[in-house]
């Protein structure tokens, strides 16, 4: 955190808006004006819970876990300390998945963390079964919160020994936001994930793709026949990811996203 010396305190100036940015831009935050509004919002008049998470947010914590939310595929998605934030680069696997299943009925949230991709899958597809799982209770408790609305359930577990048996041969849409981080490239991440996010969120084994390859092996059981599954990987993984799908048996194309820096490997059951 950059050195600074003695900023007002959010109660010690004439506007709320302008004490609070001041705090922040103080503590590095780049987009100070914008974080205040934000806090403010969230703390609702009440000027002790502004301090709380004025303080909270200089310190480093993450804003959305500051503030309790955050927004991806237009919805809020509640999040809390221990929880992996999703990022709005996932919204292009949303967007993927759509696009190659747009009648699925039946989806799968595989390393779900706050279920953000269930969610904004089964808001667009209505009346389709959703289940998420993730091996982290913290996770699975989040998850519960923003996808219970849309009547999806969460599972506890190590990947598809979560899920129910019945769902075999039967899922259209399997989404695994998998951890996908070398294991000796964690330290080079920025502080708000390195510090505050769960490893088993990041941390993707040696080369990163460790879960991916788990699941892309015991995908086909799952997957209804034309069913796909679809992973967030980086540009110099994605070849070793295609080629992983390929081993699995399933028909596998990369797509990318240059604005949103994203790649997305998508393997289909023939």
């Amino acid at each position: 955190m950059p050195h600074r010396s003695s900023p007002s305190s959010p109660s010690s100036l004439s506007s709320p808006r302008d004490a609070v940015a001041a705090t922040l831009r103080a503590a590095g935050c780049v987009f100070a004006e914008d974080e205040a509004e934000l806090i403010l919002a969230a703390a609702e008049g009440d000027p002790s819970s502004v301090d709380a998470m004025v303080a909270r947010r200089a310190a480093g914590l993450p804003l959305e876990l500051v503030v309790g939310w955050a927004e991806f595929g237009g919805r809020r998605i509640s999040v809390e300390p221990g929880v992996f934030v999703p990022r709005r680069r996932t919204e292009f696997l949303v967007e993927q998945a759509l696009a190659q299943a747009p009648d699925a009925s039946v989806l799968v949230d595989l390393c779900c963390g706050s279920g953000a991709v269930g969610a904004a899958l089964a808001a667009t597809l209505d009346g389709a079964e959703l289940h998420a799982a993730d091996i982290d209770p913290v996770a699975v408790r989040c998850a519960r919160r923003n996808v219970a609305s849309l009547g999806g359930r969460v599972h506890q577990g190590d990947l598809f020994d979560a899920l129910p048996e019945r769902l075999r041969g039967r899922v259209g849409i399997l989404a695994a936001n998998v951890p996908y981080v070398p294991s000796d490239e964690i330290a080079l991440l920025p502080a708000e994930a390195r510090d505050h996010e769960p490893r088993v969120a990041l941390d993707g084994g040696a080369d990163g793709l460790d879960v991916l390859r788990r699941v892309a092996a015991q995908a086909p059981a799952w997957l209804a026949p034309g069913g796909c599954l679809l992973v967030e990987t980086s540009s110099h993984q994605a070849p070793s990811a295609v080629a992983a799908f390929a081993r699995a048996g399933l028909h596998t194309r990369l797509t990318t996203c240059e604005e949103r820096h994203a790649h997305v490997v998508t393997g289909i059951r023939r």
